[in-house]
C-alpha cells in the first residue's frame, strides 16, 4: 500500500469514526440508518459502563439519566487513549456544570475523591 492510499484510508477511517462517534455526516458508501444503529449500540455501551463506574450519580438521575448521557455522549466522544473511568467522571463534571446534580463543595471534594 502506498503512502497515498494510507492517507485515504485513515481519512475514511475518521470519517467513520466522526459519524458514529460525534454524529459527523455519513461517509459515501454507507447506509444513515445503519450508521445511526451501530451508534446508538455503542452509546448504550458506553452509558452502561459509566452506570457501573458511577452507579449513585445514575440513581440519582433516574429517569433522566439516558437522555442526559445520550446528549453528553453526542457533544463529547471519548478522546483516544482515555480510560473508562475517566469518562465517567467527565460525565460527572458536565453534570455539575450543566446543573443536573449539585456542585461539589470545597468540604466535600476530599471525601468524594478519597472514594475513587
Amino acid at each position: 500500500m502506498t503512502q497515498p492510499q494510507r492517507d485515504r484510508l485513515a481519512e475514511q477511517q475518521a470519517q467513520l469514526l466522526h459519524a458514529l462517534l460525534a454524529e459527523g455526516p455519513p461517509p459515501p458508501g454507507f447506509d444513515p440508518r445503519r450508521l445511526e444503529v451501530e451508534a446508538k449500540a455503542l452509546r448504550s455501551k458506553r452509558r452502561q459502563i459509566v452506570a457501573m463506574i458511577e452507579p449513585d450519580v445514575c440513581a440519582d438521575l433516574e429517569d433522566r439519566f439516558v437522555p442526559l448521557f445520550t446528549e453528553y455522549a453526542k457533544a463529547h466522544p471519548r478522546k483516544d487513549g482515555s480510560r473508562m473511568r475517566d469518562d465517567a467522571w467527565a460525565f460527572v463534571e458536565w453534570l455539575r456544570a450543566e446543573g443536573h446534580l449539585p456542585k461539589v463543595r470545597w468540604w466535600q471534594r476530599r471525601r468524594a475523591t478519597k472514594n475513587r
